[in-house]
């Protein structure tokens, strides 16, 4: 599944015609309606030179976390630790930020431009403990194909 969405992914990421914010929002379309498990696909975005994080493009139910910072939530602890974080179930974290009760599991992957973390995509699933080492590596590699045209 994950090797036929990469082509689909590089494909929206060159739409030069389209701007960045709409590229990423397609981005987020394509993996809500391709990918069964991906109830809430976003990202976030380093807002400046403050230590928080700012709601970009979306798909998904309207969120009140549109400021997140940094260490707060698993979005925020990803900001300060430049590492993945897959949570299986939402419940069990201390630090959750719930966007919503139907909310069971979450992954968020950092997003570098130049060795420095500017971001993330967070995906919110309905479903327990979804997410596999396979959902790391294509968002990493959606990550790096956002990269590039963020630089």
């Amino acid at each position: 599944m994950f090797e036929k969405l990469k082509p689909e992914v590089s494909k929206i990421i060159a739409q030069k015609e389209d701007s960045v914010e709409e590229r990423l929002l397609k981005v987020c379309q394509l993996l809500n309606a391709t990918i069964d498990y991906y109830d809430w696909v976003g990202f976030y975005f380093k807002n400046g030179d403050k230590p928080e994080l700012k709601l970009g493009p979306y798909v998904g139910e309207p969120t009140d976390h549109t400021i997140i910072p940094f260490g707060k939530g698993i979005c925020g602890q990803v900001a300060v630790s430049n590492e993945n974080f897959v949570v299986p179930d939402v419940q069990a974290q201390d630090n959750y930020i719930a966007c919503s009760l139907t909310v069971k599991s979450e992954i968020v992957i950092p997003l570098f431009v130049n060795g420095e973390n500017v971001g993330q995509i967070d995906i919110d699933s309905n479903t327990p403990d979804p997410f596999t080492e396979a959902d790391e590596r294509f968002l990493e590699f959606v990550n790096g194909k956002v990269a590039e045209i963020i630089a």
